[in-house]
């Protein structure tokens, strides 16, 4: 049986980054960025459509000159998704993707120069209904900063947002959100943890810069399931060097094994051991990636023996457990037919999908009636 989350969420205010809710009652949403040359308008375009397939909420665009700006505005035209300009120093490269359409500007309002400049910015912000994201990042803090610090410490890059904040303060704009990102986990927790007391705006949760993709997704799940379990975040980036792909769905699978999130399949699988009835790595490989398209929130169990295997099926949507001669297929918690290994793939894969299938037709079927 399904359950809710124990997860008690902090109190935010809730923003609009295109049309989708960051903060308050809504869902926590994943980014990723793009690594194209932004220039390259067609490579760009089709990176965010893949990552979109994926799954990502928002995604996130360097434009770093007024060439980039301009390819900036195809881009928008050509996409669906909510998209965030990264934006450093240059206010006019600012004003100019917030005429071309831009759903949140990632800038920090210290560092783009003086007053009217920063003035011009939050205007055009206000006027468009476009949020500022204020990224604070250990590897770039202020050289004052640096100076009083030492080094980067939770209380830097606190002390470094809240600078950002009075700036926006001072103008009366409130529609932000806040990212402390470091590379060391025991600093970005601490860090968010105390701005979460200080501010109600939104909090975008990363560990930057946290490696490859083994390394940095064992980084990102211990660093942002920390916070998550603390209720603090309301957007999340896995930051890999790896394909943007994988952050998408490394971000998912972390909400979903918090139960905050629920997209695809949830595969509960056994290591696999010389009890296994089948060959269960190599089933659960060919299951992933025959099923990566779907996006129907299922919990699927593959568990290779008798032992484990039907207390797991029992509380899974589907499950199967290794037997012989012929492995057990449950559907709903109960038994529903035997399988064999020469086809078992085959017979997994037309399951879960008419299953898939079922539910879909059945909520149709309710949203029809509740039209009538």
């Amino acid at each position: 049986m399904k359950q809710e989350s124990p997860i008690i969420r902090r109190k935010s205010r809730q923003i609009m980054v295109g049309d989708v809710p960051v903060g308050g009652d809504a869902p926590i949403a994943v980014q990723s960025m793009t690594n194209t040359n932004t220039c390259d308008v067609e490579a760009t375009v089709g990176q965010i459509q893949a990552l979109q397939e994926a799954g990502a909420d928002i995604v996130r665009v360097s434009v770093p000159s007024m060439d980039a700006a301009e390819a900036f505005g195809q881009i928008r035209s050509k996409v669906s998704v909510p998209l965030v300009a990264d934006i450093h120093f240059d206010h006019k490269i600012a004003l100019r993707v917030a005429e071309l359409g831009v759903d949140c500007l990632r800038i920090n309002p210290g560092n783009i120069g003086r007053e009217d400049r920063v003035s011009a910015v939050i205007s055009a912000a206000r006027d468009r209904n476009i949020p500022i994201r204020i990224g604070v990042n250990a590897g770039s803090l202020e050289k004052e900063l640096q100076r009083k610090y030492g080094e980067p410490t939770p209380d830097a890059l606190v002390e470094s947002a809240m600078r950002h904040i009075d700036i926006l303060d001072r103008h009366d704009f409130q529609n932000f959100k806040v990212s402390l990102k470091a590379s060391e986990v025991f600093m970005t927790v601490a860090a968010y943890r105390k701005i979460a007391s200080q501010i109600e705006q939104p909090l975008h949760l990363g560990i930057t810069e946290a490696g490859g993709f083994r390394s940095g997704t064992v980084k990102s799940s211990i660093g942002l399931g920390m916070l998550l379990m603390d209720g603090i975040g309301d957007t999340i980036r896995v930051s890999l060097a790896a394909d943007p792909i994988q952050e998408i769905k490394v971000g998912f699978d972390i909400l979903k094994s918090l139960r905050l999130r629920s997209r695809g399949i949830n595969f509960i699988a056994c290591p696999s051991c010389s009890r296994q009835n089948f060959d269960v790595i190599q089933t659960m490989n060919d299951l992933e990636a025959r099923l990566e398209d779907v996006n129907s929130p299922l919990d699927v169990a593959i568990i290779g023996c008798i032992v484990n295997g039907p207390g797991e099926a029992k509380e899974a949507d589907i499950g199967l457990t290794g037997g012989s001669p012929k492995n057990l297929f449950y559907m709903g918690g109960k038994p529903n037919q035997k399988l064999d290994n020469a086809t078992l793939t085959d017979d997994l894969e037309r399951l879960i999908r008419e299953e898939i299938a079922r539910r879909r037709e059945q909520e149709d079927a309710i949203i029809a009636r509740s039209g009538e």
